[in-house]
């Protein structure tokens, strides 16, 4: 244990290692992004999860000047981001050893603030994508990821999420890059039940098209046509209509994107756009951005879902 979670030394190992930080923006006053997150998540976080946060710095001061986890035993301090607090994270996320290393990444980001560009956020996204560890970039994101995660260790849902677990009321956007298709059908055959709840679903070009030909061989043919709206390819713009559905506020909350992180990405700048879209609104909309945390979520979703309707 750190120097600032020393008094819980007898207490049981946290069962996650959490990294935490917030863009300026989302940090100040009791409606924040972050307070919002662990206000609201504050009894999964502190009577379910009981994680160990690795907090960067001003996130960290903030918090103790929101009042926000007082009492909470198992925090790290990590230093400020221009002192490398973010680049640290990002050394966690691929360290091996299970003492030091991080389960999960919550950075709520604002995406005017130029620092979500900087180079150690975007290796932060990548590495955790590289690594099957949850990004979690929007105040949607981490609070649903957060009461998942709790249910699934027998916490009493929280019953004001409801409504966002009424699948039949809600929207999901499918996209996978060219290496990652198949591994997006496989998903999708897997999980076909919980996709078929859904109201609304939307994909990119190529993807869309091999959905709804996975969705013809189990439904039939003529129920299965449609089943999934085809937008057009992510680089002719596709990312920037399924955008639009999301800044609007309208059928599309959730977001699974299988990224191939180890090849160049001609649109980049679309994928970009994509992602910053969901952080606008950031109270809204989540993205999942590689295939085993979009295997677990999926699987937790489905159990969510089904006592949100019971």
């Amino acid at each position: 244990m750190t120097a600032n979670s020393s008094p819980s030394a007898a207490l049981k190992s946290p069962a996650f290692r959490i990294g935490l930080a917030t863009s300026r923006s989302h940090q100040h006053g009791p409606d924040s992004a972050l307070a919002q997150l662990l206000n609201g998540s504050r009894s999964n976080i502190e009577q379910h999860l009981k994680p160990q946060l690795i907090v960067v710095g001003r996130t960290l001061d903030a918090m103790q000047q929101l009042g926000l986890l007082d009492q909470y035993p198992h925090i790290e301090r990590f230093p400020y981001g221009r002192q490398g607090g973010l680049m640290k994270l990002v050394s966690r996320v691929v360290d091996a050893d299970p003492a030091r290393t991080l389960d999960a990444v919550i950075y709520i980001m604002d995406p005017v603030d130029p620092s979500s560009t900087f180079p150690e956020a975007v290796a932060l996204k990548r590495q955790c994508v590289i690594h099957g560890k949850p990004f979690l970039s929007t105040l949607a994101g981490a609070r649903e990821w957060l009461e998942l995660e709790a249910v699934a260790t027998g916490a009493t849902p929280n019953a004001a999420l409801d409504p966002t677990f009424d699948l039949g009321n809600e929207g999901i956007a499918l996209i996978a890059h060219d290496a990652m298709k198949e591994r997006m059908l496989d998903i999708a055959e897997r999980h076909f039940a919980l996709l078929d709840q859904f109201a609304f679903r939307c994909a990119t070009g190529t993807t869309g098209s091999l959905l709804n030909k996975l969705a013809q061989k189990i439904k039939g043919e003529e129920a299965g046509r449609n089943w999934v709206r085809p937008f057009l390819s992510g680089p002719l713009g596709g990312d920037a209509q399924i955008a639009e559905l999301i800044l609007d506020r309208q059928q599309c909350r959730r977001v699974l994107f299988l990224e191939d992180p180890h090849v160049a990405r001609q649109h980049e700048a679309d994928i970009q756009l994509l992602e910053r879209a969901a952080r606008t609104v950031t109270d809204y909309a989540l993205c999942i951005s590689d295939a085993q945390c979009g295997e677990r979520w999926l699987t937790l979703l489905q159990q969510r879902a089904a006592l949100a309707t019971s």
